[in-house]
């Protein structure tokens, strides 16, 4: 891994830790933007180091630096109930991510196309993961941790995919360039 890699891996790691603090602290998930850096970080490093920039926030936040949503750190933040959102974010990545490479030889509606697909299908590994856990956790009948911690989110969490997407795009041609 290059220098050049590693500074955007540990910028995305930072990247999440400020948008995990533009948070509304509702019961018993908040309502951030960090699925907006989850999918961003695979659009725009690809699945690969999309997921090791969530490695590493993961990583930062549990040895107690307080990067997770409202200021929060510490490895109990793992396992609390938004646990499995948490440590759904690599694997969400990771789908993400595998956008990047068939959108940067794509036209750019349908590079948007493929965002929004594989931002969708990060964001089903979010919900799936965060509200089994948030269900276990709290004991929980699913179907109250589904209208809890899935349902009020949908359609902003949707909206961020769409950003991420179009902000992956407009940047796809800044950042070819660099890597060449």
């Amino acid at each position: 891994m290059n220098t050049s890699v590693m500074v955007r891996v540990g910028l995305m790691a930072a990247v999440m830790a400020v948008v995990a603090q533009i948070a509304i602290p509702i019961q018993p998930v908040p309502f951030t933007f960090q699925v907006l850096g989850v999918i961003l970080s695979g659009f725009l490093l690809g699945p690969k180091y999309g997921a090791l920039s969530q490695v590493v926030y993961l990583l930062v936040g549990a040895v107690g630096v307080p990067v997770f949503a409202n200021f929060s750190g510490g490895f109990d933040s793992l396992v609390g109930p938004t646990g499995g959102y948490l440590l759904s974010y690599p694997l969400a990545a990771a789908l993400a991510g595998l956008a990047a490479g068939a959108a940067a030889s794509s036209s750019r509606g349908r590079a948007l196309s493929l965002c929004a697909l594989w931002g969708g299908a990060g964001l089903v590994v979010i919900y799936a993961l965060g509200a089994t856990w948030l269900s276990f956790a709290t004991q929980l009948p699913a179907g109250v941790a589904l209208a809890q911690g899935v349902l009020p989110f949908v359609p902003f969490d949707l909206i961020k995919v769409g950003l991420a997407a179009v902000i992956a795009t407009a940047a796809a041609p800044a950042i070819s360039t660099s890597r060449a």
